[in-house]
């Protein structure tokens, strides 16, 4: 099914959006792709939502489209959509049309359309941690995908999978194999995501915010492997992403998306020049800016670590011959957070960060060491004696969709926090609770019936974040908080930390490897590597004048590599 030129979409009319690419008539050869009139809507409560409104591209052999767009924009819908991958309250649109290769993949019976999924088109998803199976190993998971679409026996498909490990760069791969996925950290998750992904050679590659969890430097390993694998394999990719750095350097064509529809589409290097749409405008404006709030003197502690250790034991070898290796991820650390302040801990993925922030608020047991809270020593509390001061410290997790419940809505989530620590004297008084957090978090306090599944990666960063803020706490651990949000949202969340600790004297250890939000955020910050903080000081000193080689390629791939 090939369409023809004079193919018409409401879209035709549009200044800035028309149905084909601009660059048609440079080409000679028929797109491995071609949407036509893509639409979208979800039966929710009192109606329907239109996700995606008459959407059409086209992507070439060999070549990379980036679909940008802030999040709730229909970019991830639209994805899901040419997998065949969309839930049972979707309903696309009967004029919708994707042609693969000249055929209507829409219109195959589900079996067919399962043969094409993990082989001939294949995608990496948002969410890692959601997308692995906890209850099988790496190895078994990635096997499982190799073998479903090639005749290969279980020691060759062990043997690729451990090639596939290899060429993502995941440290150890060989012990690997044989972990489950929550022994693995967010950007070690999602790099095995992309080896499952790239398992069979696809023709299409559809990578999903495929650097979200990834600090900066394995971002550009990453992205440089896909390319080069493209490259080799003549692969196609669809980028979708809200980074607009990554998309300057990595992708040929651009669609930005707002609201569901395509506002504007052109070569990278042309919408970069010169944007047309004021939307397009206005995202390649965003990037967080300001300072942190000037810190008071003298302010107290409130978290304070002193020489603390966590150490894993890691089982290699098979059942009758196991070997074990101890890995030190958190080695004799000590680090003092005041009142009011922001404290940024980065580094690479598996440097430890999470380890260590986890271990501070006794979410992950030390092996040694002293942690205190306001002065009281907490390192050996019990549960239960813990229990008293979670309302007190929050977390807000890297992965918005694994520390969400799904079978409870967005008001039950947020509540149950406020009653377990006895916030609120009638339900109505804890309802407007849950409504000024979501509120300040950027969401609609009208979402409260509907459940995690029906937001974007995004939205429900925004929602988890709200559960944190609606039980007032003192101190904040923030894990990767902005990392699944598009600079804009980035922007707001920043602002609303801000705001929060200015208003509340919040205290915040944020975990992160986006370094520009670091700088606009925190007031100091500690560099990890292997375990060990090689560097800390006040954020502009570590960033403008860094001491240890590592901490200058960290900067230098968060900032030289963007202009």
């Amino acid at each position: 099914m090939i369409f023809s030129q004079d193919s018409k979409n409401p879209a035709d009319s549009t200044l800035h959006a028309p149905a084909e690419r601009r660059d048609l008539d440079m080409r000679t050869e028929q797109p491995i792709l071609d949407a036509r009139r893509v639409a979208v809507r979800f039966k929710v409560e009192g109606g329907e939502v239109e996700a995606v409104k008459n959407v059409s591209f086209q992507l070439y052999r060999g070549e990379t489209i980036a679909i940008v767009g802030e999040s709730g924009s229909g970019k991830s819908v639209t994805a899901r959509t040419i997998m065949g991958l969309l839930g049972k309250r979707a309903k696309v649109d009967k004029g919708a049309a994707i042609a693969f290769n000249g055929e209507n993949v829409l219109a195959f019976p589900e079996r067919r359309r399962r043969a094409l999924r993990g082989n001939r088109i294949s995608m990496i998803f948002q969410e890692p941690m959601s997308s692995l199976n906890p209850v099988y190993t790496i190895g078994s998971q990635i096997v499982e995908a190799i073998r479903v679409h090639q005749r290969l026996s279980g020691a060759q498909a062990r043997a690729r999978a451990l090639d596939l490990l290899k060429k993502v760069q995941i440290p150890d791969p060989e012990a690997r194999l044989d972990q489950y996925p929550h022994q693995l950290s967010g950007g070690q998750r999602q790099r095995i995501m992309i080896a499952m992904a790239l398992a069979n050679d696809p023709d299409i590659l559809i990578a999903d915010e495929p650097t979200t969890a990834l600090d900066v430097t394995v971002q550009a390993q990453i992205l440089n492997l896909i390319r080069d694998l493209q490259k080799s394999l003549g692969m196609a990719v669809i980028l979708i992403t809200h980074d607009l750095t990554v998309v300057r350097q990595f992708s040929d064509y651009v669609y930005v998306m707002a609201q569901g529809e395509v506002r504007e589409h052109n070569a990278t290097e042309a919408l970069f020049a010169d944007p047309q749409h004021p939307y397009t405008r206005h995202l390649l404006a965003s990037e967080p800016r300001g300072r942190a709030n000037p810190l008071q003197d003298g302010a107290a502690p409130v978290l304070e670590g002193r020489d603390v250790r966590v150490a894993f034991t890691l089982k290699h070898g098979g059942f009758f011959r196991p070997q074990f290796k101890q890995l030190v991820a958190v080695d004799n650390l000590s680090l003092t957070l005041r009142r009011g302040e922001t404290l940024g801990l980065v580094g690479e993925s598996g440097s430890g960060k999470t380890t260590f922030g986890q271990a501070l608020v006794k979410l992950t047991r030390a092996d040694a060491g002293e942690i205190l809270f306001d002065g009281m020593p907490i390192q050996d509390r019990t549960r239960e004696e813990m229990r008293p001061l979670r309302a007190r410290m929050q977390i807000v997790f890297q992965d918005p969709f694994s520390s969400l419940n799904p079978r409870m809505s967005i008001g039950q989530i947020i509540e149950e926090g406020l009653v377990v620590n006895g916030l609120g004297a009638t339900r109505e008084e804890r309802q407007v609770r849950v409504r000024a957090a979501l509120e300040a978090a950027g969401m609609p306090g009208h979402i409260l019936q509907r459940f995690p599944h029906e937001f974007s990666g995004g939205q429900r960063q925004r929602i988890a974040i709200a559960r944190a803020i609606a039980l007032e706490p003192e101190f904040i651990l923030l894990d990767e908080p902005t990392s699944a949000l598009d600079l804009s949202v980035q922007a707001q969340i920043i602002e609303l930390l801000r705001k929060l600790q200015a208003e509340r004297g919040l205290s915040y250890l944020f975990i992160s490897h986006d370094l520009k939000v670091v700088r606009a955020l925190c007031h100091r910050v500690a560099v990890m590597q292997h375990g060990q903080i090689v560097e800390e000081g006040p954020v502009e000193e570590i960033l403008s004048r860094p001491k240890t080689a590592y901490t200058e390629r960290l900067v230098r791939a968060a900032f030289e590599v963007a202009a």
